[in-house]
């Protein structure tokens, strides 16, 4: 498979990997797919639920058998969820079938995204700004290891970030 018929974006929840990537989708003629998504319509549940019921481990058991799916397919711009790096085979399939795509934010704007998001069953702790850090130290090295497109967010809006991103990917995927 030409690694550049899939697009896959990483990164940690708040980078704008949803958002991002429905723009990109639209702007390479190719369908979107939010891995979390996916999850929940395949289960008929919401993400915090499978998390209350199977834990974490339970949902990353399910994410990795929708990644491993989806990454048979062709044309996508796939929105992966934020742990989907932790599973080694994860990242080799990712790398293995796709273009990957980090987007790289700080943790103090990461939580300035997300604090108000109550479907984030990782950061219904006392102290959110704490856990998101200590999920972009654990994380963000895996992020880099699979990524061969690392973009640095910013406060430009999503459709400027997909607009740039465009460029990068069609000059690494030209013939």
């Amino acid at each position: 498979m030409n690694t550049c018929e899939n697009i896959y974006l990483v990164g940690m929840m708040g980078a704008g990997k949803t958002t991002i990537g429905r723009h990109l989708a639209r702007r390479l003629k190719k369908r979107f797919v939010d891995c979390d998504h996916e999850v929940e319509a395949r289960t008929g549940v919401r993400i915090p639920v499978i998390f209350e019921i199977e834990g974490e481990e339970g949902f990353r058991r399910r994410e990795s058998m929708v990644l491993d799916e989806l990454a048979s397919e062709r044309g996508l711009v796939l929105a992966t969820g934020g742990g989907v790096v932790l599973n080694p085979s994860n990242r080799s399939r990712l790398a293995e079938t796709g273009l990957v795509v980090y987007l790289c934010a700080p943790p103090e704007e990461l939580y300035a995204r997300t604090q108000h998001d109550r479907n984030r069953p990782l950061l219904q702790v006392p102290d959110p700004l704490g856990k998101i850090r200590e999920l972009y130290a654990a994380r963000d090295p895996l992020y880099r290891e699979v990524a061969q497109i690392v973009f640095e967010g910013g406060r430009r809006t999503p459709y400027v970030v997909a607009r740039q991103l465009e460029l990068e990917i069609l000059k690494r995927c030209e013939p």
